[in-house]
């Protein structure tokens, strides 16, 4: 008799989520509070970076490194507010 291998997940597979999880752990919640922070962080710096240059070729290519991780930060935050909603909308079981 053979012995049959369990079907694996396709998460497990690809490392893809189709569909994010309808609960966010307090791990999940540490991350983006950690991304957030990385993210403010590194547009404080570059902001005062650019400050301190005088060629402004460096200095919009700082900005511009800055403005992106604005977009990560707001994009994040755009995530967890809807993240946030659908939780508030969901019926309690």
């Amino acid at each position: 008799m053979q012995q049959q291998q369990p079907q694996q997940n396709t998460t497990q597979q690809t490392g893809y989520y189709p569909q994010p999880p309808n609960v966010v752990t307090t791990k999940d919640s540490l991350y983006f509070a950690d991304m957030l922070s990385w993210n403010l962080l590194a547009m404080k710096k570059a902001h005062f970076f650019a400050s301190q240059c005088q060629d402004q070729d460096v200095v919009n290519a700082i900005e511009k490194a800055g403005q992106m991780h604005q977009r990560h930060y707001q994009k994040i935050l755009t995530h967890l507010q809807g993240q946030t909603q659908m939780q508030q909308q969901q019926p309690l079981q």
